[in-house]
């Protein structure tokens, strides 16, 4: 049982990120935030920027996501985040998961140069400044247990699993959910009535 089917009240709280018709800097953040118990985040001072959004969107992505048993070395294996090429969360990622667990697991983050030295990661975020390699890096990872999230137009139309985009300046997602399966990846019903849209499903496209 995955921990979003242990916790089913995230998932109608989470829904909140959608309806909310704030500006960028509040809107994901706020909802997830909220969530989590946090205080709300203001408005008018220390908004949060995109990527601080993204990084919260991130954390909580992988709580209604299942892994594969060989997708860890051990059983206490932390639960790894991998970025290639430049950092674009410059460190916003690494803040955001400082102290974190995810179910019975630790997270982390690990930086890479490239897809090809990447080893151990089970979420890997492959920024916009990273769109040439992006082709080569999904096929290459067809069909490993990692969860890909990416920011590029048409990234979970083109292989990967989880893609942002802006819409009315909002965050939000698309899940490729025929790669997704692929992956050997579990992903929660909840988080799927979250995306804009769910390719493979049957009212996806």
């Amino acid at each position: 049982m995955g921990w979003a089917q242990r916790n089913p009240g995230w998932g109608i709280r989470w829904g909140l990120v959608r309806r909310l018709r704030v500006p960028l800097a509040v809107t994901a953040l706020s909802g997830v935030l909220s969530i989590a118990g946090a205080r709300r985040v203001s408005a008018q001072a220390n908004s949060p920027s995109e990527y601080q959004v993204k990084a919260a969107f991130l954390f909580h992505f992988a709580q209604f996501v299942d892994w594969p048993p060989g997708a860890f070395k051990e059983a206490d294996s932390p639960l790894t985040y991998c970025t290639v090429g430049e950092d674009p969360f410059h460190g916003a990622l690494d803040a955001s998961l400082n102290g974190k667990t995810i179910g019975s697991r630790s997270a982390r983050v690990q930086h890479f140069k490239r897809v090809a030295e990447i080893q151990g990661c089970q979420v890997l975020f492959i920024g916009a400044l990273e769109r040439k390699s992006i082709p080569a890096a999904l096929a290459g990872l067809r069909e490993s247990p990692i969860l890909t999230v990416g920011e590029t137009e048409n990234f979970a139309r083109e292989g990967g699993i989880i893609g942002f985009f802006l819409e009315d300046n909002k965050v939000r997602f698309d899940i490729n959910l025929v790669a997704a399966q692929r992956a050997k990846l579990q992903i929660s019903a909840r988080l799927l009535t979250l995306a804009k849209t769910v390719i493979g499903s049957p009212k996806g496209t």
